[in-house]
């Protein structure tokens, strides 16, 4: 992402305006303003003027503080985004809706990067230990990336088989050990509260990568900053916005951490359809109905109707013990025939991943993959950018990445994905 784009997308992220409002504001047309966004390898990309910025950075000085401007008032982000003074990741519990936003900013200078047109080595000479002692593939690898763009190296360990917690090693123990060797750990533990135990055992930071059925912090962060990105080019806004949840509410992780963050913003309107087994857990219903939003509990994929989003999860079977399934039926599907159905052309489809794709697991349907309203593989690759923005920030190298950057030598695909094109100059 260019200098122009970064300038321009904080400004109407932190005026809190579509693109259609903040070229009204700046007294400027819509096409003008979205082809300062393009990307600055495309034929119809053009530089703003530098009038504009100016009379931009003046509204910004006079209606949304920079946080350089507050940071008097307020601790480094890397401070705020902890837990117990440690630079941990642990919980969205964790964040504000300025830090949340701080930290998409970060993101944001990190898409060169992610996108392989530009190289930093901020995190040369630092290792990463990746802990995960339940099955992953997304995002042990999203993280190892991630870490390794910015110039560090990774350490990978995976299943209990062949780690010293077989032998009846304790987590602090683990945990302390560990520390020694890396400087930042990644950790997922089929346990919910696991990765909280191994942060109390160190001062290196410590992120969860998913334990058990309790949370995915990094997972709903990606999904948000998606949302925003999408909701961007789509001239909407988070605030206000209509999300539907659909599948696996009870077990999935990543739906509890992504409508606890959600529930930061303002007026939205939560539709949760689900089997009565599946539901969303009550704590997590009476914490976001505290926050003023409407939900509407349901078990008909007709309410999906009116939906700005659609985020589908597969059944966690891993986490059923003799439990049934109950209710969970082919007509459960979302596939394509159902969202032309009840959605519209700007309806956004997400998912976690991985979707299963057997016969009879109801999942996210195939059928979808050509829709441009999937959103799941840009789901996907803004996982790179932020979480290269959470090691840089719990790290402290967060303000040096900018200035670190030079071109990458290596050519890549314009597109990584076939139908990535589609997207060409809305990004």
């Amino acid at each position: 992402m260019s200098a122009q784009q970064t300038f321009l997308r904080d400004a109407m992220r932190r005026l809190n305006m579509t693109r259609d409002t903040f070229a009204e504001r700046i007294g400027v047309r819509r096409r003008a303003l979205d082809t300062w966004l393009l990307p600055e390898d495309s034929s119809e990309y053009r530089t703003m003027p530098s009038i504009v910025e100016k009379f931009v950075g003046e509204i910004l000085g006079r209606e949304a503080p920079s946080a350089e401007s507050t940071q008097s008032a307020h601790k480094p982000l890397r401070e705020r985004m902890g837990l117990d003074g440690k630079p941990h990741l642990i919980s969205v519990d964790q964040f504000s809706r300025d830090s949340l936003e701080e930290l998409f900013h970060v993101a944001d200078i990190m898409q060169p990067i992610a996108r392989r047109q530009k190289i930093s080595r901020v995190l040369e000479g630092a290792v990463l230990g990746n802990l995960f002692f339940e099955a992953s593939t997304r995002t042990r690898v999203s993280f190892g990336s991630a870490f390794c763009r910015l110039g560090g190296s990774v350490c990978d360990t995976t299943g209990f088989t062949f780690s010293s917690m077989a032998k009846g090693e304790s987590i602090y123990d683990t945990s302390r050990v560990m520390s020694g060797y890396v400087d930042a750990l990644v950790v997922r533990h089929p346990e919910k509260g696991s990765v909280a135990e191994f942060a109390r055992a160190t001062n290196i930071p410590v992120i969860n990568g998913g334990d058990g059925p309790g949370e995915h912090p990094s997972q709903a962060i990606l999904d948000l900053y998606t949302i925003g990105r999408e909701f961007s080019r789509l001239g909407k806004l988070v605030d206000g916005a209509h999300v539907a949840m659909v599948g696996d509410l009870r077990y999935g992780r990543t739906v509890h951490s992504l409508i606890k963050l959600l529930a930061l913003y303002r007026g939205l309107k939560f539709t949760l359809i689900s089997p009565p087994s599946l539901e969303m857990p009550t704590y997590i219903l009476d914490q976001i109905s505290q926050n003023g939003h409407v939900i509407v509990q349901s078990n008909s994929l007709a309410d999906l109707a009116g939906a700005d989003v659609v985020y589908a999860t597969r059944i966690q079977k891993e986490r059923f013990a003799d439990e049934a399934i109950e209710g969970y039926t082919p007509d459960f599907q979302i596939n394509e025939a159902l969202i032309n159905q009840y959605c519209d052309s700007r309806t956004i489809i997400m998912h976690p991943l991985p979707r299963d794709s057997r016969p009879g697991a109801n999942d996210l349907s195939t059928d979808l993959n050509h829709d441009p309203r999937l959103a799941i593989f840009r789901q996907t690759d803004n996982g790179i950018p932020v979480r290269m923005a959470i090691f840089a920030i719990l790290l402290g190298v967060d303000k040096q990445v900018q200035h670190s950057m030079r071109d990458a030598a290596w050519r890549s695909p314009s597109h990584i994905g076939p139908d990535d094109a589609l997207f060409d100059g809305l990004d």
